[in-house]
């Protein structure tokens, strides 16, 4: 067991510094996750030189791997730092940001990006006037329940998002995650009152066109979310839309 936990940060103090590496050890204690230990060196900001420097930046939240708000780029691979066990993880333990969002500083990330996506597929369920629409409650088979459930669990981490080769900071591509929630949100029997705006945003520029079809982003959800089926039923539902409004005026 070792005595010891052994960290190699990617640092940077701003989006225009010179990025840097620093490493760290700390005290092994069993149990900790990332983050945790994380916040031991926030305590304890003393670098392996013995030099006492500013405490490394990161964003959590839950420590539940629900919020994703701790996403960052662990031995590699991007996932959530609350959920990566240090006792699972080859040391020394590389950490670094994620690489396709602003950065902000250090291990912290602006994903507004992706959030500015969802609003614009309107990557929710209207509530306002239901009533009038559904005078009873909708039923959903047990199958499409199944499906929605899978695609509910998304957490807007920005894992996937980090592995697709047609998003960037500089790309117009939306990416796999709010195509996930298009495919969510347009199976829903109140939801779908909107799909056809939601499908002819993503029939412009930026939308499912774009994608590349790597398959990345399944491979590396944390949550499962088959990412592949969304975008392969976004596309066929695109195609029907763009049918629909070639023939039906």
């Amino acid at each position: 067991m070792a005595e010891e936990i052994h960290f190699k940060i990617k640092r940077q103090a701003g989006p225009d510094a010179r990025p840097d590496w620093e490493e760290f050890k700390m005290p092994y204690a069993p149990g900790h996750n990332v983050v945790s230990a994380l916040m031991y060196l926030r305590e304890h900001p003393v670098n392996t030189n013995g030099e006492k420097v500013d405490p490394v930046v990161w964003d959590s939240n839950c420590m539940e791997e629900v919020c994703g708000a701790c996403s960052m780029i662990v031995n590699g691979v991007p996932r959530q730092a609350c959920a990566a066990l240090i006792d699972e993880l080859e040391q020394p333990i590389v950490l670094e940001p994620l690489t396709k969002f602003p950065l902000v500083r250090d291990l912290m990330t602006d994903r507004q990006k992706m959030f500015d996506a969802l609003l614009k597929i309107k990557a929710w369920v209207p509530v306002d006037g239901t009533w009038d629409i559904h005078r009873h409650a909708p039923l959903i088979s047990p199958g499409e329940q199944s499906i929605r459930y899978l695609f509910s669990r998304c957490m807007t981490c920005g894992c996937c998002m980090e592995v697709c080769p047609q998003f960037h900071q500089d790309s117009t591509f939306m990416g796999p995650a709010p195509i996930g929630q298009a495919r969510l949100h347009n199976s829903h029997p109140t939801g779908g009152y909107v799909k056809g705006e939601r499908l002819h945003v993503l029939m412009e520029k930026g939308g499912i066109a774009d994608c590349g079809n790597a398959q990345n982003c399944a491979k590396v959800c944390p949550k499962d979310i088959p990412l592949t089926e969304a975008i392969g039923e976004i596309g066929r539902q695109t195609t029907v839309q763009w049918l629909r409004d070639l023939f039906v005026k």
